[in-house]
């Protein structure tokens, strides 16, 4: 899910004396007193205020220091890697909040202090200490030394914009992506070994007659990379260099490299597949300067834990993490990113009644993909909310969370997170998952996520298209 911005606010506390001595002199020269003084006004009603006084009152607490007035505070958004009381020593169990308000507070005497707090200011924390900020970018020193100096080309230059992963490209599934404002399309395709680029030349095709612009997601096949990791990063990435002669828009290298559904298991780490995707990335500009390079985007999970990563697969944050140390940033013009397991408004930071897990929202999932790599614009490949109304099979017990989503929910989220992600200056491309799957079963919900529900409505063609201006 942001522009993180750092933000400062400076109380003068040297002019507020100044004025008080010229009061004093004013008073004592029969000058007419003011009504009040003038100082800072807060603003009561105001969510950012509310959370820096909830932080500046848990550290007065804890210690003993008056900051009514004081130097300087800033103040960012960030993820709380570890729970957000992880920068307390003293602490039975840390609260399950991962991303919200961090402020550090500068005092008249010049000592520092850092509070955390939720979005809506109900969770506070005090910290021992002033913490180093979130995980910057990998320095020139920690990328892998082995990786090949990245091929010049264009990156993803333009305005925002929006498409759709499809199943088929016929009449009514066209109407329903204009009705939408969508410029793209999305489809995913399957490599192989031996695999001729041309046999994606029909549906680069297919998005040309209909205009769209097309991206492709070019998935391998997992066990032909286990049995020959360096060669076979080679046969891939002369086939996506392949499709990028042919035309391809954008190409994003691989899908969900962070689980053993797509990669092989007891090698999943951020740094091997920055070695697929540095190749990948030079074949296609060298082939097509002017194709989109995107970064494969990791299931959002926190599956794995504490430890971040095991022989299954690592946490999407622990695996973008892990991709920017190594150098990743240099081998794509987006980063790729998925949200779809929503359960709430995307411009509501907590009161998901699962919790507050990152994934769960889209403001910090944004933020997930967006701080790692420097300010490489995020592509959402995959963004999405479940709702199985109007379908006859009930949701499957693995996507129970969705049961309470309603089309018309379904409808409006989509638009807000248009709307949001045109605004954040953080996203370059989002693909809604999906427009046209017809697939309910017991097992595969893939059409309670699809704009057209049953029936052949789609009250998100309508909002989402509002949105984009249609």
């Amino acid at each position: 899910m942001n522009q993180t911005g750092r933000h400062s606010q400076r109380f003068l506390w040297v002019s507020l004396a100044v004025s008080a001595l010229l009061m004093a002199l004013l008073i004592q020269f029969g000058a007419p007193t003011p009504s009040s003084a003038q100082s800072p006004t807060p603003t009561p009603t105001d969510r950012l205020w509310l959370a820096f006084s909830a932080a500046r009152s848990a550290i007065e607490e804890k210690f003993n220091e008056d900051l009514t007035i004081v130097r300087r505070w800033t103040f960012e958004e960030m993820e709380f890697v570890g729970g957000i009381d992880s920068c307390v020593s003293e602490v039975a169990q840390t609260r399950p909040l991962y991303f919200g308000w961090r402020f550090v507070i500068t005092s008249l005497t010049g000592n520092r202090y850092e509070g955390r707090t939720s979005f809506d200011a109900t969770i506070v924390t005090a910290c021992d200490e002033v913490t180093v900020n979130a995980p910057a970018p990998a320095s020139p020193g920690s990328v892998d030394p082995n990786l090949p100096a990245p091929v010049a080309g264009s990156g993803a230059r333009g305005g925002f914009e929006i498409g759709g992963h499809v199943l088929e490209l016929n009449a009514g599934t066209v109407n329903a992506m204009r009705r939408s404002g969508m410029t793209w399309v999305k489809k995913q395709l399957r490599y192989s070994l031996g695999q001729d680029p041309n046999s994606a030349a029909g549906l680069i095709q297919q998005a040309r007659a209909n205009n769209f612009k097309i991206l492709l997601g070019i998935v391998g096949e997992p066990a032909q990379l286990a049995a020959n990791f360096d060669s076979y990063i080679q046969s891939y990435a002369q086939f996506v260099a392949g499709v990028a002669r042919l035309g391809a828009d954008a190409i994003e290298v691989w899908n969900e490299p962070n689980i053993d559904r797509e990669w092989p298991a007891g090698q999943i780490n951020g740094a091997s597949y920055t070695r697929l995707l540095a190749a990948a990335f030079n074949a296609i500009k060298t082939a097509n300067p002017n194709t989109i390079v995107i970064s494969g985007a990791p299931a959002p999970t926190g599956f794995f834990g504490a430890a971040g990563c095991t022989a299954q697969g690592c946490n999407d944050d622990v695996f973008m993490q892990q991709m920017a140390q190594a150098g990743a940033a240099q081998y794509m013009d987006c980063v790729g990113l998925h949200y779809n397991e929503g359960i709430i408004a995307p411009s509501r930071t907590s009161g998901d009644p699962r919790g507050s897990y990152p994934t769960y929202y889209f403001g910090s999932m944004l933020a997930r993909g967006f701080n790692p790599f420097g300010g490489k614009p995020v592509c959402w490949t995959e963004l999405g909310y479940l709702s199985g109304e109007g379908f006859n099979t009930p949701i499957p017990a693995a996507f129970a969370w969705a049961n309470n989503t309603t089309v018309a929910q379904h409808a409006a989220w989509l638009a807000e997170a248009a709307s949001l992600s045109a605004q954040s200056g953080r996203v370059r491309l989002m693909i809604i998952w999906n427009v046209d799957f017809p697939f309910f079963t017991a097992t595969d919900p893939m059409g309670g996520y699809a704009m057209i529900r049953p029936g052949g409505g789609c009250p998100a063609c309508d909002t989402v298209g509002r949105v984009m201006g249609r």
